[in-house]
């Protein structure tokens, strides 16, 4: 049997085994038996990852991931690159492909047809992902009673910890994703940029602030009711944007009470609702290059998809992207046409859930189905592949993690959204030339209000 069937087989019996049932989401998901939450921390990692590696020994076991920060780090740094002194395994390109074609999404396939000058620099796998031991323990105390309810647009009995960590369906992998460890809260300031074929591009320039309600420690469930997240963004550059702000209250389940979001825009001095802030309505500045749903690789309310829990994949994905992270590079090292300069990129070979989206009979978005692959260690999405009405494939998203060990967790560096069909990319979280995100961040929530907004449009 030779490696695509070998690929073949596994997917299958992992998809029969593990997504008996997830083509259709229940109005609620099966607990997990005292059986199966003794396996994490044992044979799974404290998330549900599966702690040994592969027969082959390309993926190593998962031995804790990274618990402490490099020698000579300081917090308030760009992260330093505790495998720096790795070399690439081998350089995958156009002319290749077809050597590793089983373990390549759809979308890489087609970026590496696509564009001569596009390649994936394959390193060593380092299986950094960690997080702080609460969430473990968290995880472990849900584990039991945590589930879907309202035919899976929301989860019950479930704070902190990952809800799914052995998951059934396609839904309980994104609601995992959804629900993953990101800090508490943390203030940053990042740019985003829409590059045009020719490689210009506008850099926007933006502060965050964010509270991640359901991390934050000694949350209840009461405590938390419906509210998971609050978000504000300001733009603080070029001049003809600056000052606008959003405000967000994203909720849980957006079905039964839909994200709270205002915008203040300084040249009407007015506060307003924005309900258009969700699903396939266009990205702020983004040029039309990514929906709203396609912030931190996908956001929001589930109810538009069917969600089919295709199985596990090994498959070269972004990783441990601190080349790409540093301090050293420009933004214009990085913003190049067609593509992000492959020379800071870097690609490791990990197992991934793979989920398959579809729209709805009846249901409206751009966006017929979306494939995405969620890493196995942290839940974190790292690659997607996205087709328009005609099922033609259209946009390919990428996750570029890091660990920020100082806490730890695992998130994108950067996201970089390609328009395959328009020769353009839209890529959001630069932070190279800006200081470093700050974490746990003194936070209020009389700071996340619409009275909040105004006052800081006056400022």
């Amino acid at each position: 049997m030779n490696i695509l069937e070998n690929a073949k087989t596994f997917a299958i019996r992992i998809g029969a085994a593990l997504a008996l049932g997830g083509a259709v989401a229940t109005a609620a998901s099966a607990e997990l038996s005292a059986d199966q939450i003794a396996r994490l921390g044992n044979d799974l990692t404290p998330l549900g990852g599966v702690r040994a590696g592969n027969s082959s020994g390309t993926i190593p076991d998962w031995t804790g991931g990274i618990t402490r920060p490099p020698r000579g780090y300081r917090i308030g740094e760009h992260h330093r690159d505790p495998y720096a002194g790795d070399k690439p395994l081998f350089v995958i390109s156009p002319a290749n492909v077809d050597r590793y074609r089983n373990r390549l999404s759809v979308g890489h396939q087609r970026m590496l047809e696509t564009y001569p000058s596009f390649r994936m620099p394959v390193y060593p796998t380092r299986r950094s992902a960690s997080a702080p031991n609460r969430i473990y323990d968290a995880t472990r105390r849900i584990a039991a009673n945590a589930r879907l309810v309202d035919g899976g647009n929301g989860v019950g009995n479930a704070v902190i910890g990952i809800p799914f960590p052995i998951p059934k369906n396609g839904l309980e992998v994104i609601w995992n994703h959804l629900l993953r460890y990101r800090g508490e809260s943390v203030a940053c300031t990042l740019g985003q940029a829409a590059v045009t074929r020719g490689g210009n591009y506008n850099l926007v320039k933006q502060s965050l602030e964010i509270e991640l309600r359901y991390s934050l420690p000694n949350m209840t469930t009461e405590r938390l009711g419906n509210t998971m997240i609050l978000y504000k963004q300001k733009t603080l550059s070029p001049a003809r944007l600056a000052g606008d702000i959003v405000l967000v209250h994203e909720t849980i389940n957006q079905v039964r009470q839909p994200r709270n979001a205002w915008t203040y825009n300084p040249g009407q001095r007015r506060v307003r609702r924005a309900p258009n802030l969700a699903y396939d309505n266009p990205g702020t500045s983004s040029d039309g290059l990514r929906t709203s749903d396609q912030v931190d690789m996908f956001n929001g309310a589930v109810d538009r998809y069917d969600w089919k829990l295709v199985g596990k994949r090994e498959m070269y994905v972004p990783y441990n992207s601190y080349r790409l992270h540093s301090d050293r590079l420009s933004f214009s090292d990085i913003l190049k046409p067609l593509h992000v300069n492959p020379n800071h990129l870097r690609y490791e070979l990990h197992r991934v859930w793979v989920v398959e989206a579809t729209l709805k009979k009846g249901s409206q978005h751009i966006y017929k189905r979306r494939t995405f692959y969620v890493d196995e260690d942290s839940w974190q999405i790292l690659v997607a592949d996205i087709y328009d009405n005609r099922d033609q494939l259209w946009r390919v998203s990428e996750g570029h993690v890091v660990n920020y060990y100082e806490k730890p967790l695992i998130w994108p560096t950067l996201e970089v959204h390609t328009d395959l069909q328009a020769g353009r990319y839209f890529a959001f979280g630069l932070d190279n030339e800006f200081p470093m995100c700050t974490w746990d961040t003194k936070l209020k929530s009389r700071d996340f209000t619409p009275a909040a907004l105004r006052r800081e449009g006056r400022r």
